[in-house]
């Protein structure tokens, strides 16, 4: 719920300016009991969950949130909107809805930065062969990820969204976006991982679905990511297939998912007929990066990722002396990288932080014998 809109200083003596914007329920008083939540009638698309089910104008952001209570979207709540309602209000035994409540100003001095800013998928339904958006049973994988999760919108079973059955045949097309000179030229360094780990999870969901996953080149470089690649293969039949598909059509007749492919490995054109679609998309750095790096004076790259002047030796260093990137922002990475990563740049700057806190203690003169 905030943000930082001004930043000046040097390594050990920034000054920020971090605007905490309203959340219209006390973070101390609420008990997380979600009485406000069930006696909401608006509602909308869920965001965490992609857009496959609806949420309440006043809600809390998604399981294990930090802090767990919930917070009021002024763009759907309807108090907001025509100045009635106020439901929330009168059921909340804690009192902890507050309409009154306004943003805020805080300043720090602090004497070192991370950014942490992540990535979000890239918008694939401008690529117009693929689908997105105009068939029902074409999701992202990001979509079928929250599909799969006990949490989400179907409760971790997987259901075509065109009639709710069960998928028997499911296929995942990967570089949706990436390694392309038309849109993004880098490898997203992740979905070659996640689409194996969803097809796997698919079939222990679901017993008897078969997955297929088209991929450019099969990038698995981390410890044990081949031997999981070969699991796949030999223990939950997953097939995979050298190709990048070329276009997918809905066949009225059955209401399956046509797949136009070239197989790169017997040079024919083939297709496939799936009853699902799954999209891996490239990920790009977070939109808010750019202008993050504004406020700091970071440089970024050609793609949006932050520079780093020294990336083999500091890879998690900036081009601003005490600013530091981990994750994401900082180069295409998984959760174990961006984790190593992040836990060298704390490491980092508690070493920046104390080396400047010894060179300003005053020497101590000896005495003389």
């Amino acid at each position: 719920m905030s943000e930082v809109i001004s930043f000046e200083g040097e390594l050990g003596a920034f000054r920020a300016t971090v605007q905490k914007n309203p959340r219209y329920v006390s973070e101390s008083t609420c008990t997380g009991c979600g009485d406000c939540v069930a006696s909401c009638p608006y509602q909308v698309d869920d965001d965490f969950n992609e857009g496959l089910s609806k949420r309440k104008a006043i809600f809390v952001p998604f399981p294990q949130a930090v802090p767990g209570c919930a917070l009021i979207d002024r763009e759907s709540c309807q108090y907001f909107r025509t100045g009635k309602c106020r439901i929330c209000e009168r059921v909340c035994k804690s009192q902890a809805v507050n309409f009154r409540d306004r943003k805020r100003r805080l300043r720090l001095n602090v004497g070192a930065v991370i950014v942490a800013t992540g990535f979000e998928p890239y918008g694939a339904s401008g690529l117009e062969e693929y689908g997105l958006g105009e068939m029902e049973d074409v999701v992202t994988a990001l979509q079928y990820e929250r599909m799969l999760s006990a949490s989400g919108p179907t409760e971790g079973e997987v259901r075509r969204p065109s009639d709710s059955t069960v998928p028997n045949e499911i296929a995942f097309i990967q570089c949706v976006g990436s390694r392309d000179e038309r849109y993004k030229k880098y490898c997203s360094a992740v979905c070659c991982m996640h689409a194996t780990k969803e097809a796997m999870l698919t079939a222990e969901h679901h017993p008897g679905a078969r997955s297929y996953i088209f991929y450019t080149d099969m990038r698995s470089p981390g410890k044990g990511f081949q031997e999981y690649v070969n699991r796949a293969r030999t223990e939950y039949g997953v097939e995979y297939i050298r190709s990048r598909p070329g276009t997918i059509t809905r066949k009225d007749d059955t209401g399956r998912v046509s797949i136009v492919f070239d197989d790169m490995l017997s040079r024919k054109v083939n297709r496939l007929d799936v009853d699902m679609v799954v999209l891996c998309t490239a990920l790009t750095p977070h939109r808010s990066n750019s202008s993050v790096a504004g406020i700091l004076g970071m440089e970024l790259d050609e793609e949006g990722f932050v520079r780093s002047p020294d990336p083999l030796g500091i890879p998690f260093g900036t081009t601003v002396p005490g600013v530091l990137a981990a994750g994401y922002c900082a180069a295409p990475q998984d959760i174990p990288d961006s984790l190593v990563q992040a836990s060298a740049a704390a490491a980092y700057a508690a070493e920046m932080l104390a080396r400047r806190v010894d060179l300003r203690k005053p020497k101590r003169r000896r005495r003389p014998r």
